[in-house]
């Protein structure tokens, strides 16, 4: 084995080892260099000598140094100062070299012993080259021929691949040919020849074979066969969303998912709709077209304004109606065209939403729609919005289509919501979601709320014109006033009734009409000392309030049996204004009936004048009525004869109608009064003889058949004819039998007790003796108390009766006082027990 010799440069003393001693130190030690900088070293006082300084800069120049020297007039000091510098410098290096004198000569050693290893090694490298240029010329030709063969390696790869792929291609053309030529293109299986065909162009995309002379053939034949699969797969999609088959469809997408263009094509059908929708709400309103069908081709038409609605172009003259068949019939077709298209929509967004393909697995859905993006039923309606709100703002600008719309809102209306229930009930599937949202459903509404806000005043105008037309000339509404009215709000009533929410808002308008003719009516009663009079046949003023009362109460009844078809909502809603038309007719005779049961019941008090505890045999046989009774009866037939033979019905209208007039009721409630308050006046009578009773029972059957063939039918009366029919054989009992008779069911206690005072002692006093009232203050307490208050105050007149009898030191009481007590004790009984249930 060879043995390396130690390179010359390494015997070098340059390259010797610092830390040997031979080796010279050329750092001085601190204190020699300080000493050399403190005494020799001629640089620190350079430093500070401000010529001298100069010369150890950087950046010194002796072309300005010169100048300056010479320019300052001292050039021969400063020459002389130079050279002194120059001589100092001199010894200083002279000092340095001899005192560095044995360092400095071994270095001059090292320095020949460099110079022979340098030329050593110029030998070595120069042998070195030599062998790398044999070396070159030995591998020279090996690495050419690798190279070579390598890329003949790589072409012939690359060939083979394109080879491979051309026929891996070119028989994919071959059976999509078979595919294609097989069957007739009806007959063709889509999906495969879709698939064949994706996969064709794919191969021929990822490898490039374009350019291969035979591929170039077949991918034009490919590209052919591409546009008749598309045609039919178009055809197949198109038949299915038409006839909403759900499996053609599918197929359909499928063949365009194999094709690789099921996003493209699925927002080219999106877009087509929304053609569609668009061009048939702007036809439907193109007046240019309406007035050539009304002109028979010939109308020449007129300037169009914004979204194809004709200014100034309307049918010609005698066409308004042919026009207007024309506008609702375009509407119509324009209704089933946007039902048809967004049903269709609404079909291919629920299919691709639940197809996935078989291979993949992949939703076509995603495939269509990303994240965030709008669904396919909303782009296509949002369209259709857009261009009706447009269309129908700028069918304002036409007078023609604007009054049409308008008079005909409801019909407007009812086409839309019954787009709105077609397309939701057809498309109503649970865990799909709808075609339509319900803010795309008021968003179409909304689009038509102007013709709404024109339709619903026009109405209210209408009915206004009329109401304020006839009392503009001092009249009051007469019959065919009332029927014009009537029928008008009937038509108003049923145009709207096909949508619950627009008849509310036809019956509110409804309304202030309502409230507007209680208002002028109630300016056309008469109020006066003439209206309310009694004594003389009626005047003219109660003559028109008659009319009145009859005339709105025709109108609450007609309009009231209106409503008895429709919902609770309506009736409430026009409830108030026909309580007020009800409440102005009540009004304009509810003084008469007042006046008159005033007046009868003035009478009735005069039975407190009549002596009915005279005993004789006189009396008893005298069959006419009391004189109080006589004038009674006068007051009730010249009542009947001049005022009620106007106001209550017959009793075949009365039949007719169904319903009970208000002259009816008030002459029913004044009936009542009449008989509840002579029964009340004829208990409080004092004293009550027997012959007394038998005067009274006449009085009150001549009462019974004067209310009954004059006022009202007494048997219709209920409690209160029951209490008159029970008072008078109440009167005829013993006292003993009173607590057990069945006749005080129908009698108020209160009565019962009044009367039994017409039995008793005169030392127990009625509440009315004693407390010195008069019939009528005292008839007028008892209107305003209960049967517990009255009984208080009778309780306090058996206390004090009580109290009259012990101070007397008798030891019995009279009969009627112990009964009076038990009758008292009842109505505490009631009154505890209707508290306890409160």
């Amino acid at each position: 084995m060879a043995t390396f010799q130690r390179s010359p440069l390494q015997k070098l003393p340059t390259f010797k080892d610092p830390t040997t001693p031979s080796s010279i130190d050329t750092n001085p030690s601190p204190s020699s260099s300080s000493s050399i900088n403190n005494t020799n070293n001629p640089l620190s006082s350079f430093a500070n000598d401000p010529i001298l300084s100069l010369f150890l800069s950087s950046n010194f120049s002796s072309t300005h140094f010169s100048s300056q020297a010479l320019s300052s007039g001292s050039a021969a000091s400063t020459a002389e100062r130079l050279q002194d510098a120059i001589h100092l410098l001199e010894n200083h290096l002279r000092s340095l070299v001899l005192s560095h004198h044995p360092h400095l000569f071994s270095q001059l050693s090292s320095l020949h012993e460099t110079e022979s290893s340098l030329s050593f090694l110029r030998s070595s490298i120069s042998n070195l080259q030599s062998s790398l240029r044999r070396i070159r010329s030995e591998i020279s030709d090996p690495h050419a021929h690798i190279k070579s063969k390598t890329t003949q390696l790589s072409n012939l790869h690359t060939s083979s691949q394109l080879l491979n792929y051309t026929i891996k291609t070119l028989r994919l053309v071959k059976k999509l040919r078979d595919l294609m030529e097989s069957s007739s293109i009806e007959s063709i299986d889509l999906l495969k020849g879709a698939q064949l065909h994706c996969d064709i162009l794919g191969l021929a995309n990822d490898n490039d074979l374009y350019g291969i002379e035979v591929i170039d053939e077949e991918l034009r034949w490919v590209s052919e066969a591409g546009a008749k699969l598309r045609l039919q797969g178009m055809k197949v999609l198109e038949g299915g969303l038409e006839g909403l088959n759900q499996a053609e469809v599918g197929s359909g997408l499928q063949v365009f998912y194999n094709l690789g263009e099921l996003r493209g094509t699925v927002e080219g059908l999106v877009s087509k709709y929304k053609t569609i929708g668009v061009k048939s709400v702007s036809s439907a309103l193109d007046m240019k077209a309406i007035s050539a069908v009304v002109s028979g081709g010939g109308g020449s038409g007129g300037f169009r304004g914004p979204g194809g609605i004709q200014r100034s172009g309307t049918p010609p003259i005698g066409g308004g109606d042919r026009g207007k068949d024309a506008l609702w019939q375009r509407m119509s077709g324009c209704m089933d065209q946007i039902h048809s298209v967004m049903v269709s929509v609404w079909l291919l967004q629920r299919v691709l939403s639940k197809k996935r393909d078989p291979f993949t697995h992949v939703l076509l859905l995603d495939e269509v729609i990303q994240e965030g993006d709008p669904m396919l039923t909303e782009r296509v309606w949002e369209a259709f919005v857009n261009s009706f709100a447009s269309q129908m703002k700028s069918a304002t600008t036409s007078s023609f289509v604007n009054g049409i719309f308008t008079v005909g809102y409801p019909k407007l209306y009812s086409m839309i919501e019954n787009l709105l229930e077609r397309v939701s009930r057809e498309t109503d599937v649970k865990g799909v979601l709808p075609a339509i949202s319900s803010e795309g459903k008021g968003q179409m509404r909304a689009a038509i709320e102007n013709f709404r806000t024109a339709f619903l005043a026009q109405c209210l105008k209408h009915l206004s014109d009329r109401i304020n037309g006839v009392f503009s000339r001092g009249n009051f509404l007469s019959k065919d006033d009332i029927t014009s009215i009537v029928m008008r709000i009937q038509e108003e009533i049923e145009a709207a009734q096909f949508d619950g929410h627009l008849t509310l808002m036809v019956l509110r308008e409804i309304g202030k009409v309502l409230f507007l003719l209680a208002e002028k009516a109630e300016y056309q009663i008469s109020t006066g000392p003439e209206a309310r009079q009694i004594t003389g046949p009626a005047t003219p003023a109660q003559l028109k309030n008659f009319m009145i009362c009859q005339h709105l109460q025709e109108i609450h009844t007609r309009i009231s049996a209106l409503l008895s078809g429709l919902p609770r909502e309506a009736s409430e809603l026009l409830s108030p204004s026909l309580g007020a038309i009800y409440g102005i007719a009540c009004d304009s005779v509810e003084s008469l009936f007042q006046a008159m049961l005033d007046r009868l019941q003035s009478c009735i008090l005069q039975i407190h004048e009549q002596n009915f505890g005279v005993i004789g045999m006189d009396s008893a046989t005298d069959n006419n009525a009391s004189p109080y009774m006589e004038e009674l009866q006068k007051c009730i037939l010249h009542f009947r004869s001049q005022f009620l033979s106007r106001l209550l019905p017959s009793s075949k209208t009365a039949g007719a109608t169904g319903t009970e007039s208000i002259s009816t009721k008030l002459a029913r409630g004044m009936a009542s009064r009449v008989l509840m308050f002579f029964i009340r006046h004829a208990s409080l009578v004092r004293p009550l003889s027997e012959s007394g009773k038998l005067r009274m029972a006449r009085d009150m059957a001549e009462l019974e058949l004067a209310v009954g063939q004059n006022l009202f039918p007494v048997e219709q009366l209920g409690a209160p004819y029951r209490a008159l029919r029970a008072f008078r054989p109440v009167i005829f009992l013993e006292t003993s039998q009173l607590e057990a008779s069945p006749l005080l069911q129908d009698l108020h206690p209160s009565t019962i007790l009044h009367h039994l005072y017409s039995r008793g002692p005169e030392e127990l006093q009625s509440p009315m003796q004693r407390n010195n009232l008069t019939p009528l203050q005292y008839s007028l307490w008892l209107d305003s108390q209960g049967e517990d208050q009255i009984w208080r105050g009778i309780k306090a007149t058996l206390d004090d009766y009580a109290v009259l009898v012990r101070s007397r030191g008798d030891k019995e009481f009279d009969p009627v006082y112990p009964v009076m007590l038990q009758i008292g004790s009842s109505i505490s009984e009631n009154s505890s027990q209707s508290k306890s249930t409160d």
